[in-house]
């Protein structure tokens, strides 16, 4: 059977994508923007719910910088789209801004709305009943640890190493073992250690087990637990196991905001997300079309200065025909006052041959032909 929803958006980056043929796997990176995992995706539709209580993706969180929040390892993409939204620090055990859960500062007693644990307190050094303690103190008395963790259904937490004191990693022939003082100072060591993603802090210290886990969170002040077992396939959120689900595990009530407001909120955040694409749209096409206006005036430029170029070339041509007319017209004048002289010298030659006529046919030019005095 096909599935619902063939795409999900990704409630950490806001990016659509196509569901997995496979399915959801708790830590496969699903999203191809942000590269987030269902475990993540689902930490954040549990924050969403629990701090807001509505879901919603995080990029349309309303800002609230009053709400004060510590992240204890957090990717660099999910930690910075957090600080946008809350007052938000992500820590890390081994680098700075350091935040160690077994030592914490006093002064963050009391300090934070919510504190996010994601894969975090399965590597912490034993008893990690004070850590908890420790992470319930430094909540405000409202205040909301959202973690996960990798649980078992059924049994107790298995601690590898309950008597976890001085420790080190050692590495004698390219091999990694754990050598132990123990309180004691008895000398123990371990092999077929097991780390998660990583080496030293990352070493896998217990396997909670879910009654376990919530019994260790009561006994450590928080006075309700919550597992997050719904499913979000709208938000590629499908658990295909029954634990190692995120956990909400509440210190007293949170003061959410109403959820009418967030609603609006979220209604208005998506009516300014569509003006926004709108107003990209209609600037977008703006642009088109002023570069086709430019293109079309540049067209008519080009148009006008050959019309220009072609109205210069026809008045030219009709100077040239009017001085040609008036050439042809002083020549044809030329030609009939020309024709006029010939007529003129020939009427006078006729003259001439007239009065030669007449006097060759008078008396004394015969008598002068005889005399031989004229020809």
């Amino acid at each position: 059977m096909d599935s619902p929803h063939p795409e999900f958006t990704c409630n950490v980056c806001g990016a659509k994508n196509g569901r997995p043929e496979a399915g959801f796997a708790r830590e496969a990176a699903h999203c191809a923007a942000c590269g987030s995992n269902m475990r993540v995706r689902a930490l954040i539709a549990l924050l969403s719910q629990e701090i807001f209580g509505v879901p919603m993706a995080l990029p349309e969180f309303p800002t609230i910088k009053a709400i004060r929040g510590i992240g204890m390892s957090d990717s660099p993409h999910l930690a910075s789209r957090l600080a946008d939204k809350f007052d938000y620090t992500n820590t890390f055990y081994h680098q700075a801004p350091f935040f160690d859960v077994t030592q914490p500062d006093e002064r963050d007693t009391g300090r934070f709305d919510f504190i996010l644990s994601s894969e975090v307190m399965e590597h912490v050094p034993p008893p990690v009943e004070e850590s908890f303690a420790n992470i319930c103190r430094m909540l405000k008395r409202d205040g909301l640890l959202l973690m996960t963790t990798p649980y078992t259904i059924a049994g107790k937490t298995a601690e590898h190493y309950p008597d976890l004191y001085e420790y080190a990693l050692a590495s004698p022939g390219g091999k990694t073992v754990l050598v132990n003082r123990r309180r004691d100072r008895q000398i123990e060591t371990f092999d077929n250690l097991l780390f998660h993603g990583g080496h030293g802090s990352t070493m896998e210290v217990r396997v909670f087990s879910e009654e376990s886990l919530i019994e260790t969170l009561r006994g450590a002040g928080f006075c309700e637990v919550y597992i997050a077992t719904a499913n979000s396939p709208e938000y590629g959120i499908e658990h295909a196991e029954t634990w190692s689900l995120p956990i909400a595990a509440r210190k007293g009530h949170f003061a959410r905001p109403p959820a009418e407001l967030v609603l609006q909120f979220q209604q208005a955040s998506r009516r300014i997300e569509f003006l926004s694409g709108e107003r990209d749209r209609l600037v977008g096409l703006y642009e088109q079309m002023k570069t086709e206006s430019e293109s079309r005036l540049q067209w008519g430029r080009k148009l006008e200065a050959d019309f220009e170029e072609r109205t210069n070339w026809a008045l030219t041509l009709q100077q040239e025909r009017i001085e040609a007319m008036k050439a042809f017209e002083h020549a044809r004048k030329s030609e009939e006052e020309a024709w006029q002289c010939v007529r003129a010298l020939e009427k006078e030659l006729d003259e001439t041959r007239s009065r030669k006529a007449d006097l060759e046919s008078r008396r004394w030019t015969k008598l002068g032909r005889r005399l031989n005095l004229v020809p």
